[in-house]
C-alpha cells in the first residue's frame, strides 16, 4: 500500500524533474526549500540553499539539448530515488550520463538531495 507521503513525495519530485526538462528555472526552484541541500553522493556538499541550487542549474539550463529520462522511481515515506539517464553537453561534446538521484521530501518541497553519476558517454559520428 502506497502512503498519501509517498505520493506527496513523489510528486515533488515528478514536478521539479517536469520543470528540469522544460528548463523552467522559476518552476524547478519551486520545489526546492530555501536551506536545501544538494550534494554529490555520498557526502560533498555542492550547493547550499536555494540561491546556489538555483546558480548552478541558471547554468545547466542554458543547454539546449539538456533533457533527464526517467527510467525508474521508487520511493519510501519521504525519500525518493531516480535512476534517469540526462542528455547534456559536456566539454568533450553532447552525450549521456547515468544518474541515481535520491531526493529527501519535506513540507511539500525539496529538502535534501543526492546524485551519483555515471561516466558520460559522448555521441559519436554514427550516433542519431
Amino acid at each position: 500500500m502506497t502512503s498519501s507521503n509517498t505520493n506527496e513525495a513523489e510528486e515533488v519530485v515528478a514536478g521539479q524533474l517536469a520543470a528540469y526538462n522544460a528548463r523552467d528555472i522559476d518552476a524547478f526552484m519551486a520545489y526546492w526549500h530555501d536551506d536545501a541541500l544538494y550534494y554529490e553522493h555520498p557526502a560533498t556538499l555542492l550547493a547550499e540553499g536555494a540561491a546556489a541550487i538555483r546558480q548552478r542549474h541558471e547554468i545547466r539550463f542554458a543547454e539546449p539539448l539538456l533533457f533527464g529520462q526517467l527510467l525508474t522511481r521508487v520511493s519510501v515515506g519521504n525519500l525518493v530515488v531516480d535512476r534517469e539517464v540526462v542528455r547534456r553537453t559536456f566539454a568533450g561534446g553532447v552525450g549521456t550520463v547515468d544518474v541515481i538521484a535520491i531526493y529527501e521530501v519535506s513540507d511539500g518541497k525539496i529538502a535534501k538531495a543526492w546524485f551519483k553519476l555515471g561516466t558520460p558517454k559522448l555521441d559519436t559520428a554514427t550516433d542519431h
